[in-house]
């Protein structure tokens, strides 16, 4: 497992959120690190792409609502994106556990975050005082190359112990486990995708009358067993039907006019 492990600890880095290497955070943070397409690559490494598929599914309900203000971050979505989905793979106890660990890993991975904003606040001030000595080398090293070295580590070295040692051991401490703990991880690994997607119903929505097409189209997929190419469709037709025939507000400043007419 030492090359996959690599690899993914390689893929971890670059999507990183200080990453520059592709294309900055377009292809780094907003791309490979969303768990949707990093449970794919991570399962093409680890020779299952289906269910590296089925877990990032899983894993991108919970944390389809996450922003990060400022670069504050309740949780490290890199770290749940690449080792914990990794994890979740090599355990084979299903996406529920999968979402699970996730969660438990993307909370540790903050503060490893925030240990390395600690640490490039120290190669700041090296570039500061390089600065003021006319230094340019130890400009760029210190605000170019040793942050980065200093990401990499942080992000390869946690990966790859993680794989590595956690494709031996995963299945075992699984299975040692006792029944109810399991048991409660399915359950919260069950329910965390859905206060993702309540979370986001929550930024999106500004009337609560427009819920009633979110159960539209949970009918449709739990109970008429539509796929999701059935779905869009319906969906735009509904977004059609919207748009046309939604009642047009009355626009106040023309009567207005009117009103101070009469009064004149």
């Amino acid at each position: 497992m030492a090359f996959e492990a690599a690899l993914i600890g390689i893929l971890c880095y670059l999507g990183a959120l200080s990453s520059p290497w592709l294309l900055g955070l377009t292809g780094g943070w907003y791309l490979i690190t969303r768990p949707l397409v990093s449970g794919m690559l991570v399962g093409f490494i680890l020779g299952d792409v289906q269910t590296g598929i089925i877990i990032g599914v899983a894993v991108q309900a919970v944390y389809i609502a996450m922003v990060t203000p400022g670069g504050s971050m309740p949780a490290d979505l890199n770290f749940v994106a690449f080792p914990a989905i990794a994890l979740g793979i090599l355990s084979n106890k299903g996406p529920e556990v999968a979402v699970a660990l996730a969660a438990t890993i993307g909370i540790a991975g903050t503060v490893l975050f925030n240990a390395m904003m600690v640490l490039n606040s120290w190669w700041n001030h090296r570039a500061d005082v390089a600065l003021e000595k006319g230094d340019d080398r130890g400009v760029y090293l210190n605000s170019a190359i040793w942050p980065q070295a200093t990401n990499f580590l942080m992000r390869f070295i946690p990966t790859f112990i993680a794989v590595y040692f956690g494709a031996q051991y995963i299945n075992a401490f699984m299975d040692s486990l006792p029944h109810i703990v399991l048991a409660t991880m399915n359950v919260l690994g069950g329910i965390l995708p859905a206060v993702g997607i309540a979370i986001l119903l929550k930024q999106i929505i500004k009337n609560y009358s427009m819920l009633i097409y979110f159960l539209v189209g949970f009918i449709c997929i739990v109970f008429l067993k539509l796929n999701m190419v059935a779905l869009v469709i319906v969906g735009s037709l509904l977004a059609l039907i919207h748009y046309n025939y939604k009642p047009e507000p009355q626009a106040a400043s023309a009567a207005k006019p009117a009103d101070d007419e009469d009064e004149f």
